[in-house]
């Protein structure tokens, strides 16, 4: 068991400067699960300068050798994946079954793939007489969010230190557990002293003084548009790089010849992945007027096969589990009551605590049909399991309500016609769009257009984004 009361900094468990403490909560029972360091200012600048300190050595180890460590760190958290699972599971609300594919899994994945990508990836490219490099940016802070607290973590973590970047991780307050396993492997594969660090604590103290620090040549966050935002602003004090993985309002066009139920059960199994949490989540069901009411049925009938329950309990994929948060819970069910507000139809579901179930951040599986694209529910991001229903003429409408929101993260179409999915699929504006139910390839780019951020991660492009690249003009002969 970790020692959640210390942070990590140049390769050593040490004590915060400061003695505040967060409380970490277990979403179903609402008990204190642990309590960890709010770290501040000065726990920052410490981190800071050890990653610093490490950097030029770092960057003169070998690509070969950062791979290695990349794969060890893989293997390590492989060891730990069902550890991990648990873990997000009582942190988060994840089912159990969802949290061991995704949660424990997805961060031993996206560092093995980057360990492999590392072998191929062109560091160096001769352009005539011009040698261009590519070189890690240096100093990093990533700033995560609670809902895949440690799949993010590594997302970022693994290409920063195959670039060559050392790095300072703030994880999210709600859900930093998993962070101190991530950390626990990390000392255990030796990785030099410097080239990671752990600071534990809020957004506006240690997140702000990673930010601001002139040592930070780089900030990778992922969380929401309005932190993103503030971030940014920041950021464009020092002119310094910043990658933004924000919000989203995720629309799935249901095209005119698909088949009802088929296309709507494909539809839930991104709505309600992770109870609702998950910034892909297609929140917007964009169906054909003329066979509304068909789909309405489909949709409250899927909704309500998924049961509210204990996550650690789950045995299949139609369970939802808690809320991350009682503040998680307070705002899903402001969201609940300002669509009946604003004159959608309840179609199932409510603000109410789903019955039998007298503690936990739950909010019942909620369906709203006779949804506008100009109503709230429809324009803002939600983040628990809230379905809106919204109608469309043509496909040509269809497109126009999907892109009308600030949003452009992801999105899905589904149709019996796989070439006419596609073509409309490329008109959306987003950055992923899936075809015929939820796809995931840990490979391909991952990133948003508008107002869901800044950059990409995942891939050769998610490496791309922590290098700076150099042009040597080189004499021929």
């Amino acid at each position: 068991m970790a020692d959640h009361s210390k942070i990590y900094i140049d390769g050593a468990w040490v004590a915060p400067k400061g003695t505040g403490t967060i409380d970490v909560v277990n979403a179903t029972t609402e008990e204190v699960i642990a309590t960890i360091p709010e770290g501040t200012p000065e726990d920052a600048a410490a981190a800071v300068a050890a990653a610093k300190a490490a950097l030029a050595g770092w960057r003169a180890t070998s690509l070969d050798e950062r791979a290695k460590y990349v794969q060890r760190l893989s293997e390590g958290l492989m060891a730990r994946a069902g550890e991990i699972a648990e873990s997000v599971t009582a942190e988060v609300g994840t089912p159990a079954p969802f949290s061991q594919i995704a949660q424990g899994s997805l961060p031993w994945l996206m560092s093995a793939t980057y360990a492999e990508i590392a072998n191929s990836f062109p560091f160096e490219e001769q352009i005539d007489n011009s040698l261009v490099i590519r070189e890690g940016v240096g100093v990093v802070a990533c700033i995560t969010p609670w809902n895949y607290p440690l799949h993010q973590v590594t997302a970022k973590l693994a290409p920063a230190l195959v670039a060559g970047c050392t790095v300072v991780l703030k994880p999210s307050e709600v859900a930093p557990l998993t962070s101190y396993i991530l950390t626990e492997v990390i000392d255990e594969i030796g990785l030099p002293a410097g080239v990671f660090n752990l600071v534990t604590g809020t957004g506006p103290v240690v997140g702000e003084a990673l930010v601001t620090n002139p040592d930070v040549a780089m900030v990778s966050f992922t969380g929401s548009t309005r932190a993103g935002k503030r971030i940014m602003e920041l950021c464009s004090q020092q002119v310094k790089k910043v990658a933004l993985e924000l919000g989203g309002k995720s629309p799935f066009i249901i095209l005119d010849d698909a088949p009802a139920e088929e296309a709507v059960r494909a539809g839930f199994q991104s709505t309600f992945q992770n109870n609702g949490q998950t910034c892909i989540a297609w929140t917007r069901f964009l169906v054909p007027e003329s066979r509304k009411d068909e789909f309405v049925a489909a949709a409250r009938d899927v909704a309500e096969s998924y049961t509210a329950m204990d996550p650690a309990q789950a045995t299949d994929f139609n369970a939802v589990g808690p809320l991350a948060s009682k503040a998680q819970q307070d705002r899903v069910r402001g969201y609940i009551n300002k669509g009946i507000e604003e004159g959608a139809t309840l179609v199932t579901g409510g603000a109410e605590q789903p019955e039998g179930l007298d503690k936990g951040f739950f909010i019942q599986p909620t369906v709203f049909a006779d949804v506008t694209n100009d109503m709230t529910i429809a324009q803002e991001e939600i983040f628990g399991p809230v379905l809106s229903i919204i109608t469309y003429s043509d496909d040509d409408d269809a497109v126009r309500i999907a892109n009308d929101v600030d949003y452009g993260l992801h999105a899905g179409v589904y149709s019996a016609d796989r070439d006419r999915a596609i073509r409309v699929a490329r008109r959306i504006e987003a950055g992923q769009v899936d075809i015929n139910g939820p796809q995931f390839n840990i490979k391909a780019p991952f990133g948003g257009y508008k107002q869901s951020g800044l950059g990409r991660e995942y891939g050769t492009y998610g490496l791309e984004e922590f290098l700076e690249v150099k042009s040597l003009q080189i004499p021929l002969g």
